[in-house]
Order: structure tokens, then sequence, then C-alpha cells
């Protein structure tokens, strides 16, 4: 009766507050993407190597770090830094590992490419993987909403930009330039295979997610209305799982609409990060 109570107890008071917190998160990051984004473009559009990536690697090394570059690299390692730390405190999910090894390259990337003064060909790779993260987060906010159309329609427009940047653009822009074109203007060197072996594992993880969303985004089409995210559960560990099982066989049918409120709101359609 005790135990009973207490699972009781853990569901009406720490759920709501876990309903809370999940939606703060993607409010922060739809902010942070959209916002960086619309830096880099604006930064970039002036940028000669935006329009020919060979500029990239001109007089390099010795290219000048303007404020610009140098402010937009530290918003971006600062951000990323966040995520690494925050995955330790936010909900457990499926995709725990493949995130972690992004995150530790992407900082592994934006790290070494400011130490070695790549900073141009950086800038490219951060603004190229920003134009699709702030249309995932709205669509997070718009199923927290329960805007289900509205949530369908982003999370299509997400897959189609996620798709043509991470699986057209970055292999034949990015990929290009700092394989072949940095290849013949100044050649290998020891820090160049690394480079080049972290932007690889990026693009592995790429096409990994790129299947994952494709997925999610034909279920949408088909069915009208988009299906659970095979990538990540809203809870992952057992404990939850104890924890519905003994509240559905403790409330009777009252229990049945409360996880199943809970569970349309949060795990039917909650969105994993990228």
């Amino acid at each position: 009766m005790l135990a009973s109570r207490t699972v009781v107890f853990i569901r009406l008071n720490l759920m709501p507050s876990l309903k809370r917190c999940s939606c703060l998160l993607p409010r922060w990051r739809f902010t942070f993407y959209l916002c960086i984004f619309c830096y880099g473009i604006r930064f970039l559009w002036s940028s000669p190597w935006f329009w020919d990536t060979r500029q990239c690697w001109h007089s390099y090394p010795y290219q000048l770090l303007t404020s610009g570059l140098y402010y937009y690299y530290i918003m971006e390692l600062a951000f990323y830094w966040s995520l690494m730390f925050s995955q330790f405190t936010d909900i457990k999910r499926k995709d725990f590992l493949i995130m972690f090894v992004h995150h530790l390259a992407t900082i592994g990337l934006i790290t070494f490419s400011y130490i070695n003064n790549m900073v141009r060909v950086g800038t490219l790779v951060m603004c190229l993987h920003d134009a699709s993260d702030f249309l995932l987060e709205a669509a997070k906010l718009a199923n927290y909403a329960k805007y289900q159309r509205l949530c369908d329609t982003l999370f299509v427009i997400f897959s189609a930009v996620f798709v043509v940047t991470r699986l057209g653009i970055y292999p034949f822009w990015i990929l290009n330039t700092t394989l072949f074109e940095s290849w013949e203007m100044i050649g290998p060197y020891p820090s160049w295979w690394l480079f080049n072996g972290l932007l690889l594992i990026l693009q592995v993880l790429h096409v990994i997610w790129s299947y994952l969303i494709a997925r999610i985004a034909f279920k949408a089409l088909i069915r009208g209305k988009v299906s659970k995210d095979d990538r990540s559960d809203v809870e992952s560990s057992s404990e939850e799982e104890d924890v519905t099982t003994s509240t559905k066989s403790s409330c009777g049918s009252s229990s049945r609409n409360g996880a199943n409120r809970v569970n349309g709101h949060m795990g039917g359609s909650y969105w994993a990060e990228e």
C-alpha cells in the first residue's frame, strides 16, 4: 500500500516538473540555433571564402583572426560544451552514445580548427550545421503546444533541409575543400589527417541520422501524423517502466488516461536532438 502511494506521489509531483523541464530545453536551443545561424549568415555573406572555398586556404596559416570570427567560435564552442554537460543531467535517451560522440567530434573540430587557424572552413561547417537545427527545435515546440499539423510540417521541412545540407552540401562543398582543395594548395601535413578524420566521423553520423529522420518523415506523410522518434525515448531506464506499470495497477482505469496523456505529449511525438 505504501509503495503504491509512493509511486502515485512520484508520478503526480515529478512528471509535471519533467514536462516543464523538457519544454524549456527546446526553447533555449531554438533561440540559440536561430540567432547563431542568422549571425553566421550575416558574417559569411561578406566573407570571400563563403563564395570561393579555395580562399579558406589562401595564405594559410597566416590568416587574420578578426573579432567576428573570434566571437563566432567562442559562442559555438561554449554552446556545445553546455550540450555535452547537459547530457549527464538530462533524461537518458537511447541515442546517448551517438550524441556523446557527436558532441566530442564537434568540440574537437572547433577547438582543433581554432588552434590550427582553420577558422575559415570552420565557420562554413558550423553555419551549415546550424541551418537545420532550429527547425527541429521549432517542431518540438509545436509538438508541446499540441499543434500537430504545424509540427508535422516543420519536421518534414527539417528533414528536407537536413538531407540536403548534410548529405549534399556537406560532402560536395565542405569535404571537397578540406580533402582536395587543401591538398592541392597547401599539401597534406600531420594535423590534416586528424582534421579530415573528424569531419568524416561527422559524415558517418549524418548518414545514420538521415536514415532515421527519413523514416519518421515518411511515416508522417503516409499517416498524416509524425510517429514516435526511434532515436530516443523520454525515459529509457527500467525505473520509469516500473513506475508506469505500478501506477497503472494501483490507479485502475483513471491511470490509463494519465499514462496516455503523458506518453502522447512527451513520448509519442518527442523529438531527440541532432
